[in-house]
């Protein structure tokens, strides 16, 4: 059960790394120092996806972002824990 709530976790992760990449990009068409800034500074960026991104599923890629790396660590955590039997 352990190797399963790992590879969720991962699946998560993996999400929430494109919904930011995804974000990200629009950082770079927009201005080129946004767009470095973000990939340097995640609360800029995280700034930027609420304040300047204009995409049609905008709270999606938010929730994304914030979700994915939370709930994913979450779940490996739980995973290992649950794989060493502790």
């Amino acid at each position: 059960m352990g190797m399963v709530l790992s590879l969720l976790g991962f699946c998560f992760i993996i999400a929430g790394v494109v919904c930011t990449i995804m974000v990200l990009i629009d950082a770079f068409r927009n201005e080129a120092w946004k767009g470095i800034l973000g990939f340097f500074c995640g609360l800029y960026l995280l700034y930027y996806a609420f304040a300047e991104y204009q995409g049609d599923n905008k709270m999606m890629l938010i929730l994304g972002m914030l979700l994915g790396g939370i709930v994913g660590g979450g779940l490996i955590a739980a995973g290992g824990a649950m794989a060493r039997g502790g």
